[in-house]
């Protein structure tokens, strides 16, 4: 591995996250993680709320890349779009706000560089502080158990943010879902060509309607979609 090379790439898809954005890179960039040299590649799905500019005025330094979308796009977009920019060994996604900590991708990052994985997803304990509501629960475990039942998998949270692996590997998955369906599509892709998903637990932080969450109830149905499409394509 080239000495400019990182070891890791972060993964950031941002829209309209003007108020948590600046602690999301200082988070990012500033966590204990198992190695020497980090990259943040952030990309802004066409925001609304003054983060766009507010990204173009700040002096981020080398480490930090950041992509601009001239409209929204959706999650799976912006993750595509980021990998298109990654120089890491490994690449991992964290969002911009704040549900999920930087410092829990240490974890994930142990088994990759033993050896141990090729993947790793990080698993929510689903804890009353991570809990959304009773349904947003009922409908994560509801995805993960047909994607198991489809995919004959036994993994405990197909919906987290939190996947990691070789940039490699990432970009070779022929992924072309734009929005929150990515995160089962990505799964699907990896349990469809026989890759064998390790998982760690995780700390998480479920964020209100107030605060800005976005999933609906729609969103879940096109996860299912999804499962299924990847399933028999």
């Amino acid at each position: 591995m080239s000495e400019a090379q990182p070891e890791l790439t972060i993964l950031m898809p941002v829209f309209n996250e003007r108020g948590t954005i600046d602690d999301a890179i200082a988070d990012a960039l500033g966590a204990d993680l198992p190695i020497a040299a980090r990259e943040l590649v952030i990309v802004d799905d066409g925001s609304t709320d003054g983060t766009r500019e507010h990204l173009r005025g700040l002096e981020l330094g080398d480490a930090v890349k950041v992509v601009f979308h001239e409209r929204n796009q959706g999650k799976g977009a912006a993750i595509r779009t980021g990998l298109e920019h990654a120089n890491g060994r490994f690449s991992a996604i964290l969002d911009a706000d704040l549900e999920y900590a930087a410092a829990d991708l240490g974890p994930l990052l142990q088994p990759l560089l033993s050896g141990d994985a090729k993947v790793v997803f990080g698993s929510r304990a689903w804890t009353s502080q991570a809990s959304f509501s009773f349904w947003y629960v009922i409908g994560n475990k509801a995805v993960t158990f047909a994607t198991n039942l489809l995919y004959n998998s036994w993994i405990s949270d197909v919906m987290t943010c939190h996947k990691a692996m070789s940039t490699e590997l990432f970009r070779s998955l022929p992924l072309r879902e734009r929005g929150f369906a990515i995160e089962p599509e990505i799964a699907a892709r990896l349990l469809r060509s026989g890759v064998r998903i390790h998982e760690v637990p995780i700390s998480y932080r479920a964020r209100s309607r107030d605060e800005g969450k976005k999933l609906t109830s729609v969103d879940g149905l096109r996860v299912l979609k999804t499962l299924l499409r990847c399933r028999v394509s």
